[in-house]
């Protein structure tokens, strides 16, 4: 199982959809070797080195941290199902208002309309938020995503910049 890696205080956690088969076996989020995730949030400017999927418990010394929405693995994220999603959602709220970070990312526009039954979401800050904490939805740094790791940076690289304009 992969676990949450949660605390109070953090400048954002990032959510991804639900756990691969690689991550479902190491135990570690975002562990495929295709999945860009660890090298987007470093050149982003959230880690001051590239961390290793074993290294995530790491992210909190960078004040950044991570969860999902579906805790069950899968081959696909497409394999999820929109029950599953809005169900995630659901908890995901409680999650994000009990450690109150300043930004939650959700990965995927999907991934955002389905977990919180929204429609027609831009890339970027959203209007809507939990409480204080500011909703980005960000582009997923799967493999499978055929967006450019220079165009995932810098999206990621907007909500870090943000945060820090906003002294975080």
């Amino acid at each position: 199982m992969v676990k949450d890696i949660l605390a109070r205080e953090l400048r954002v956690v990032f959510c991804g959809i639900n756990p691969g088969l690689s991550s479902a076996g190491t135990g570690f989020p975002f562990a495929h070797p295709a999945n860009r995730f660890w090298k987007v949030i470093h050149l982003a400017g959230f880690t001051g080195r590239q961390l290793k999927p074993e290294e995530a418990q790491h992210l909190l010394d960078f004040r950044c941290g991570v969860t999902k929405f579906v805790d069950r693995p899968t081959v696909q994220a497409n394999e999820v199902k929109l029950q599953e999603m809005r169900s995630g959602g659901h908890k995901l709220i409680e999650k994000i208002e009990h450690y109150q970070p300043a930004a939650l990312a959700i990965l995927g526009k999907q991934a955002f309309e389905q977990g919180f039954s929204q429609r027609g979401a831009q890339w970027g800050k959203q209007t809507m938020t939990i409480g204080d904490t500011q909703i980005w939805v960000l582009p997923n740094p799967s493999g499978l995503n055929r967006i450019r790791t220079e165009k995932l940076v810098e999206a990621y690289r907007e909500l870090d910049e943000s945060l820090v304009v906003d002294g975080l």
